[in-house]
């Protein structure tokens, strides 16, 4: 059997609390019961995730140094979590936006995503995926182009509560 997703991702972080602080309001991840049992570590769930826990976090310290992956060391990039409607997409690039943290916004084509920077300059993107049944050649064609996002124009266009591609491959 293939891989089907990815369950959770663990983040290396200075300050756990500020890290939950953020995440929760970020984008409204719940601190799970009893994650407690590991001191200097959390574990969070996002609102409509079936997951025992999507992100886990573990304290390393004020001491530690910023990453250097992309700059100069291999390391991840960054995680990308999906969002089900545009306008789930507004509200949170609305609450990056009031907490300093959104940091781009790009037009895949096919994917309409906001980059934010968590407290330890982790960087993230949250996403909305065009549904397949809305997917033109034009949007099909255009999907490895990078374009600077219009969200007022792409609500104009799918419609605020228009369910994306959640779980959706993007078919060739």
């Amino acid at each position: 059997m293939p891989i089907q997703r990815l369950n959770h991702a663990v983040l290396y972080v200075r300050d756990v609390a500020r890290s939950v602080a953020f995440y929760r309001k970020a984008l409204g991840f719940d601190v799970i019961e009893g994650g407690d049992a590991f001191p200097g570590a959390a574990f969070l769930r996002a609102g409509g995730s079936t997951n025992d826990h999507d992100l886990g976090l573990f304290q390393i310290g004020a001491q530690a140094g910023p990453s250097g992956a992309g700059r100069a060391t291999v390391g991840l990039y960054h995680l990308a979590w999906e969002v089900d409607t545009l306008a789930e997409l507004r509200r949170i690039e609305a609450t990056l936006t009031e907490m300093g943290a959104l940091v781009g916004a790009s037009d895949h084509s096919t994917t309409k995503a906001l980059y934010a920077k968590d407290p330890d300059g982790i960087e993230f993107e949250v996403s909305w995926l065009v549904p397949a049944a809305l997917l033109t050649d034009e949007i099909r064609a255009k999907r490895n182009e990078i374009s600077r996002l219009d969200l007022a124009a792409e609500v104009e266009r799918f419609g605020a509560d228009t369910r994306g591609g959640v779980g959706v491959s993007v078919p060739a």
